[in-house]
């Protein structure tokens, strides 16, 4: 499929110059911070051409904010991950400390567990992360959450199967 067609899309070109000043107006407006704002529009644009779809010229504005939110949410997601992170080191002993390296590895695999939980209702994520870093037992989360614990059981599973069918497909 081709990015341009002349009868009912605009080219990547016409998209970009007549609506980039725009869309990082309402980038700068939502984050608050004129470069994030040219970075995700930037963004937005890229995921446009990775696409390589036809882009019509019915709705475009609607087209790429849908785009930039998903990156705005991405970004707020990815900050409040990392502020999190640098929290808990911060109540570390400083020779504990791990390595610019180390916190930035660190970082990449928290973003990547992250996104294998996304696609997860909040009950089974929470039952998942009980389970697996909380170190309870199928019971205990049960009782915790108030229900059964055949119920959490299924929670766990699910999740498993969850995370193996992201993780496998994007190999």
């Amino acid at each position: 499929m081709s990015v341009t067609d002349p009868s009912s899309s605009i080219s990547i070109a016409t998209l970009y110059s007549e609506h980039h000043r725009w869309l990082f107006g309402w980038l700068r407006r939502k984050l608050g911070c004129a470069e994030q704002a040219a970075d995700l529009a930037q963004d937005t644009f890229v995921r446009v051409l990775v696409r390589n779809q036809r882009v019509g010229d019915q709705a475009p504005k609607a087209f790429l904010s849908t785009i930039a939110r998903g990156l705005v949410i991405d970004h707020w997601r990815r900050s409040a991950l990392e502020n999190a992170y640098l929290q808990a080191l911060s109540q570390l002993p400083e020779h504990f400390y791990p390595s610019p390296e180390e916190q930035h590895q660190t970082l990449q695999t928290l973003e990547r567990i992250a996104a294998l939980l996304d696609g997860l209702k909040p009950r089974v994520r929470t039952a998942f992360l009980l389970y697996q870093l909380g170190g309870l037992t199928h019971a205990q989360i049960a009782d915790q959450l108030g229900v059964s614990t055949r119920t959490i059981e299924r929670h766990v599973a699910d999740a498993l199967f969850h995370c193996y069918q992201l993780r496998y497909r994007e190999a």
